[in-house]
């Protein structure tokens, strides 16, 4: 009774603000009662940890110092240097040490944006095994593509900016493995490199860290977000080459609206997350290494964050030449981005999609064990046998599982198929050949103004 009571009274409040706002103008489109499951929020979460990540790193505007330039301060006589440290490392140090709850907003961004980046992963995953790239979702899903790539280039530029000896080893590794991309390298180098100073590497990773890179991802997430207005969730994976998915103007009437019900859900969410965000950066705070020009730090091996030790360990491989590792990453990010195009299949359950299923797991297991091998072996050259011994089980095993449950899944699936035909007198709709009902009328984007959606032929 105190549930149906306060979700009354909750009603009856919002809907005094809706009509007084005229929140339905620019509210978010209804979502259907099966999707409250953390599985199809995903994306959501994404957008929460890069909020964070936009209001943590304001508040660390105010006290960074893009800058090379020598600073004798506390920080400097702290390290018991004779020399000062570099401005940046300096107001690192300051942020730890000095500002109140420092280490914790630092920290937690730096987190933060490990988590962006995973989150993003698990966002890109789920569509990728669910068909959601399919029609007519296509741009969305290439629009994310380039989300991901720019969530990266976000954590790449801000590796640099606290400007200790081991990120600018790494930075340097990282430039000359761009710069040997044919056509784009020697074009964007000058822009990177500058005059060939420190002080202007900085200031460039800086400024495509706090500008260039958050306006691009602001604007791909308004396309990602405007690609979902129009076309809503996708609809569960399904193996019917006739399954609708797109829902209609009836269909979001009968929906959960955006306000209150699916903003509090998300809201619930963001508040879990920051939570444990903190958490981890309280418990365990980022240490700050020593800065640029140190000579305590020629013994440092150098290492990239954990999301870019997979390329780095892949120039390790006998044979491997940077012009190879560069041309191998952008042969896989083409094949994400024009994903949708490849995979023309009407059908979006996993088992009716096992190439692809077998890629997918092949570059999952692929990142998996680069990556651990990469933290465990940093700059340590690997010969061709010990590649082919770690690398070539994985494909074959996951090509062996793949197969033995595509036969087993596709046994079971057309048998149950059979059964329902019979019993309900209906025509075969798994067999390729089975002709398709004519398209139901789409139903159009709503109005930037507002409004229902219309109806179009």
């Amino acid at each position: 009774m105190l549930g149906r009571s306060f979700n009354r009274n909750l009603n009856r409040t919002w809907g005094f603000i809706e009509e007084r706002a005229g929140i339905p103008k620019w509210e978010l489109r209804p979502q259907p009662e099966f999707t409250f499951k953390p599985s199809y929020w995903t994306g959501a979460f994404v957008v929460n940890a890069f909020l964070y990540q936009v209001v943590s790193g304001l508040l660390l505007l105010l006290y960074y110092q893009p800058s090379t330039n020598p600073t004798f301060t506390a920080c400097g006589q702290a390290v018991g240097q004779i020399s000062a440290a570099p401005a940046a490392w300096c107001s690192t140090y300051y942020i730890i040490n000095s500002v109140p709850m420092g280490s914790l907003l630092l920290s937690s961004h730096l987190y933060g944006a490990y988590a962006m980046i995973f989150l993003l992963l698990v966002h890109f995953y789920r569509g990728y095994y669910l068909g959601v790239y399919k029609k007519p979702r296509e741009f969305s899903w290439m629009v994310g593509s380039l989300l991901l790539l720019m969530t990266l280039g976000m954590g790449f530029t801000g590796y640099l900016l606290p400007y200790t000896q081991l990120s600018y080893n790494a930075t340097q590794v990282g430039i000359v493995l761009a710069l040997r991309l044919p056509t784009v390298g020697p074009l964007t180098g000058p822009f990177i490199l500058a005059d060939g100073t420190g002080q202007e590497l900085l200031s460039r990773m800086f400024a495509a860290h706090v500008l260039l890179i958050p306006l691009a991802l602001g604007a791909l997430l308004y396309a990602h977000i405007a690609l979902f207005e129009s076309h809503g969730i996708a609809p569960p994976a399904t193996s019917d080459p006739r399954q609708r998915r797109t829902y209609t103007a009836k269909d979001d009437e009968k929906h959960v609206p955006f306000w209150p019900h699916i903003f509090f859900y998300m809201t619930k969410w963001a508040l879990l997350y920051i939570g444990l965000l903190f958490g981890i950066a309280a418990l365990w705070p980022w240490q700050l290494s020593t800065y640029v020009g140190n000579l305590t730090a020629a013994q440092q091996v150098t290492e990239p964050d954990w999301y870019f030790l997979w390329e780095f360990k892949l120039v390790d491989f006998a044979g491997v030449t940077p012009v190879i590792a560069i041309g191998a990453s952008t042969a896989i990010l083409l094949f994400i981005l024009f994903l949708p195009f490849l995979d023309r299949s009407p059908r979006t359950h996993p088992r009716d999609r096992p190439f692809f299923v077998f890629v997918g797991n092949s570059l999952m297991g692929f990142f998996l064990i680069m990556t651990v091998w990469g933290g465990l072996t940093p700059g340590v050259q690997i010969p061709a046998s010990q590649v082919a011994l770690r690398l070539v089980p994985i494909f074959l095993v996951n090509a062996v599982v793949v197969a033995a449950f595509y036969v087993r899944y596709q046994r079971s699936y057309r048998a149950r198929l059979r059964a329902r035909e019979r019993a309900l007198r209906l025509p075969g709709i798994y067999s390729p050949a089975a002709p398709l009902p004519p398209a139901a009328p789409a139903i159009a984007a709503r109005p930037p103004g507002g409004g229902p959606p219309e109806a179009t032929p």
